[in-house]
């Protein structure tokens, strides 16, 4: 029986270097020599997941089809392997702890002494192996969290140097490392780069590949300065210099080699040569300047973290590559939309408003102008969970005009609750695990409609992350007048979809289909608003 391989994926010097895009473009690569592929991430914080946190503390949170919350990287992971995540590829220190620690009071240690070492460190170690008890896997890429030197990623290193002696041959450390350009002397530096490796091979690990961060590509000679000096081969060394996009990322590690350097480390024969063909014309199609740019608002309330809605960004990229066209985003902060006349300004140009997902009232009003200004104004628009509910609120005001409808959500005691808490949904004070999490099936109601246009399908699966719903008292009110509930769920009879009959494209949806769009395999809905933004810029 053959034995898994593990890579570790370490940063240093700074944060933010991307260890998760190094982590999935290797995947791509050894998935493209026919090698079957995971990714972990180990993050070190104490939360049990990002579900709670402001999107402003970690960006976005991801959703898995198991219904876990999980850091952004989870999504690079996805969108880059096209392979789906569960609650098993995402790990938090918060996650070990509260295993420990319930362990601790059912007795299952024995009356012992509980501590980092071994107990928190088994348990880690537990989290590496677990991954595999699901599937056959060739290869798992575990990325951990946060920066070399950060007291609270000790267990992690610690428990990583106790996996490879367990692991002996089986086991490949990559470190992430920033290679500083300084322009007045026209210098690249090292010594970072030196005294990071330094610190890691301080508790015990020693990198088997330094990947180096720069400004811009760096010489042979500073390859072999590096590897001198932190105990590698040359080649084992690579340079990761900035790219226009993180899709360009795994072709410059191609061409650095990075998949042949892993492969012999670990001793592994590439089955075929790489085939990454389909990820090459991709990159193509979003370099391509004959294509024509169409504008796309984005109103929401994080727009000052792009990273907050991540996902979304990447499917409407994905969405015009294959749409054969470029998208330039709009990022409008939706408290800015103060009236009708604001919204005509801000929207005068574009060819396609979206409103994307979030929590609480701030910024809602402003929404609201945006789904109006889309629906009087016949321009695409596209609501995405928080996006439904806006959709449904303006429609509600100024169609069905019943005054001061709106969600309990932003104001409990509203006449007309178009959007409340799903049915039997207590008002729990505790945030964490009370919402409509990961994959449910949805029902389309007719062929007649934009949502089987773009599926093609009368049952599909989506992912949710929510507390209130489509409030179905009014379901009648709003199809007479032209709003059409499109998508429903079979389990609990709950509005998944709406769309506008008279309209060239607004459709609603209560589930995140960014979360499930890929490069090269755009989803749908984004196909569909995308092409119908294209045809509004034509006009």
């Amino acid at each position: 029986m053959k034995k898994t391989k593990y890579i570790f994926i370490t940063g240093g010097v700074v944060s933010s270097l991307g260890k998760g895009i190094i982590g999935a473009s290797l995947g791509v690569l050894l998935k493209g020599h026919g090698y079957n592929v995971t990714l972990q991430k180990f993050d070190p914080y104490l939360n049990v997941d990002p579900g709670t946190m402001s999107p402003y503390e970690h960006g976005e949170v991801f959703v898995t089809d198991d219904g876990s919350e999980t850091d952004l990287d989870l999504g690079h992971y996805e969108r880059f392997l096209d392979v789906s995540m569960t609650r098993l590829n995402s790990v938090t220190a918060g996650m070990i702890f509260w295993d420990v620690l319930n362990k601790e009071r059912r007795g299952d240690y024995l009356g012992n002494t509980v501590q980092i070492i071994p107990h928190v460190t088994n348990e880690i170690k537990k989290r590496i192996s677990a991954i595999t008890s699901k599937q056959t896997l060739d290869v798992v890429i575990t990325e951990i969290g946060g920066t070399i030197g950060d007291i609270e990623s000790l267990p992690f290193i610690e428990a990583l140097r106790q996996f490879e002696f367990q692991n002996r041959g089986d086991c490949c450390h990559i470190h992430l490392t920033l290679v500083p350009y300084l322009k007045n002397s026209g210098e690249f530096k090292t010594k970072p780069t030196q005294h990071s490796v330094k610190e890691l091979r301080e508790v015990g690990i020693h990198p088997n590949i330094i990947v180096c961060r720069s400004e811009k590509s760096f010489q042979k000679n500073i390859k072999e300065k590096i590897a001198l000096f932190c105990d590698v081969k040359p080649n084992y060394v690579i340079s990761a210099p900035d790219s226009k996009s993180i899709y360009e990322v795994p072709l410059q590690m191609e061409l650095e080699k990075l998949d042949k350097v892993v492969l012999e480390i670990l001793n592994l024969k590439g089955k075929k040569a790489s085939q990454i063909t389909d990820w090459k014309n991709f990159v193509n199609a979003t370099q391509n300047k004959s294509y024509p740019c169409i504008k796309v608002a984005i109103a929401g309330k994080y727009t000052k973290l792009s990273d907050a809605y991540l996902s979304v960004v990447e499917a409407l990229r994905h969405a015009a590559a294959i749409n054969e066209c470029k998208v330039d985003i709009l990022w409008v902060n939706s408290e800015k939309i103060t009236s009708k006349e604001k919204a005509k300004k801000i929207f005068a140009d574009i060819n396609g408003i979206l409103v994307p997902g979030g929590f609480g009232d701030r910024g809602i009003s402003g929404m609201i102008f945006a789904a109006q200004y889309a629906r009087e104004n016949r321009i695409p628009y596209f609501g995405l969970c928080l996006g439904l509910h806006i959709a449904a609120i303006e429609f509600a005001q100024h169609v069905l005009k019943l005054n001061h409808a709106y969600s309990t959500e932003f104001q409990p005691n509203t006449p007309y609750p178009v959007i409340d808490l799903m049915p039997g949904q207590e008002r729990l004070k505790d945030k964490g695990g009370t919402m409509r999490l990961g994959t449910y099936p949805c029902i389309i109601q007719s062929q007649k409609t934009k949502l089987y246009q773009a599926y093609q399908d009368s049952l599909i699966y989506e992912r949710h992350r929510h507390r209130y719903e489509f409030n179905n008292h009014f379901k009648l009110d709003y199809e007479k007048a032209g709003m059409k509930i499109t998508g429903i769920c079979p389990e609990n009879g709950l509005a998944e979809v709406i769309e506008i009959e008279n309209h060239p494209w607004f459709l609603a949806c209560q589930f995140h289909p960014e979360l499930k769009s890929r490069p090269y395999k755009s989803h749908p809905l984004f196909k569909d608003f995308i092409k119908a933004a294209k045809k509004q810029k034509k006009n």
